[in-house]
């Protein structure tokens, strides 16, 4: 039996970012990230359907794009928002 398709995704060719610009995934990341999503699953679903990855590599390349100062740049309100509740998950432990 073969796996699903949304498993086997080949790696999707983007233009180069230019110099001090985010990549297309990237923004990608970030505007998944503006939209509210209705339901359990509905967010993790968009994931799979919209960036062709798993929800798990979805969040390590949120995280490590929430530290970068062209994220800050491009959307702020998001950004800002996201590091606030990492903060705030890390202070917890």
């Amino acid at each position: 039996m073969t796996a699903p398709d949304h498993e086997h995704h080949e790696p999707r060719a983007e233009p180069a970012p230019r110099a001090g610009e985010l990549s297309v995934r990237d923004r990608a990341l970030l505007a998944l990230e503006r939209r509210s999503h209705a339901g359990p699953g509905a967010k993790e679903r968009a994931i799979r359907e919209e960036l062709g990855i798993s929800p798990v590599r979805y969040y390590q390349l949120l995280n490590a794009l929430i530290d970068d100062e062209r994220a800050l740049r491009e959307d702020p309100v998001t950004v800002n928002r996201l590091r606030r509740v990492r903060d705030a998950k890390r202070g917890r432990r």
